[in-house]
């Protein structure tokens, strides 16, 4: 897989003055991958986490845009937050990167798997190559991060680790990914469930949040107009979401009140997804 450099350069930015809104959530760092797009909802979850009194860990290959969403989350929000640029297919720089943060931010209360790429190539079309880069990003890359960090969270007993998946995943394409994009969805789905049942008596719940069509750095400008207008209009509530449609649940999912939810998938699509 073509990648920029691997590196792990923290960047670690304090602001005071702010009253966390949940001190369970005060003594703990909330982890974001792939937080470093300023129209994605890496970004958007950074910030509701944040507002809930999380200390927040941005995880992204772009150093110069982990760094920019670090600083701006502790100007707006007063709480800790590191910028951390790491490649997370990569298990050094996966190590080095989590080293990091626990050197420099309280422990490690929740992870948000929100790194990831899509392709919107067919089947017939797809490569060996094409099929393994989709899945070393969505799934390996998820699995590194969860492996080194979970089980800090199940040693202190306590820990919110959610999933993004996508509608893809449910529905089988037809969104914007093609099929390495929703068989790689589809498999985070899984490990979440397993992994909640494993991590369940350790006071950590797993989770997984399914995006629909969602107006993101991922899909402007890549989806024709008409296409777009048709998708719009078979969605029950008339609109397309935004970021904070899917970061304000990943918030609910990340609150220590939420600790009878574990193991579920919740959709944000509008309704495009009725089951």
């Amino acid at each position: 897989m073509n990648t920029p450099p691997m590196h792990t350069t923290p960047t670690n930015t304090t602001a005071t003055g702010a009253t966390a809104t949940d001190t369970t959530a005060d003594l703990h760092t909330a982890v974001v991958t792939g937080a470093g797009s300023r129209r994605g909802i890496g970004r958007a979850t950074a910030h509701a986490l944040a507002t809930d009194g999380y200390h927040i860990a941005v995880v992204d290959i772009d150093k110069d845009t982990a760094d920019e969403t670090a600083r701006e989350i502790a100007d707006m929000h007063g709480v800790q937050a590191l910028g951390v640029a790491a490649d997370i297919t990569d298990s050094d720089a996966v190590n080095a990167a989590a080293d990091a943060i626990e050197a420099a931010l309280p422990p490690v209360g929740v992870l948000v798997n929100n790194a990831g790429i899509t392709s919107p190539v067919r089947f017939l079309d797809v490569s060996a190559q094409e099929w393994d880069r989709i899945f070393d990003v969505n799934v390996r890359g998820t699995f590194l991060v969860t492996r080194r960090l979970a089980p800090g969270m199940a040693e202190r007993g306590f820990g919110r680790i959610i999933h993004l998946s996508s509608v893809s995943a449910e529905r089988g394409g037809g969104v914007f990914g093609g099929v390495a994009y929703s068989a790689a969805k589809a498999a985070l789905l899984g490990f979440s469930r397993a992994l909640a049942r494993e991590l369940g008596p350790n006071g950590v719940t797993v989770n997984s949040v399914a995006p629909g069509l969602i107006d993101t750095d991922i899909t402007a400008g890549k989806l024709d107009p008409a296409r777009k207008a048709a998708m719009t209009a078979e969605i029950p509530v008339g609109r397309t979401g935004t970021v904070t449609d899917v970061a304000d649940v990943i918030a609910f999912l990340a609150r220590p009140s939420s600790g009878y939810l574990t193991g579920v998938t919740y959709d944000v699509n509008g309704g495009s997804h009725i089951h």
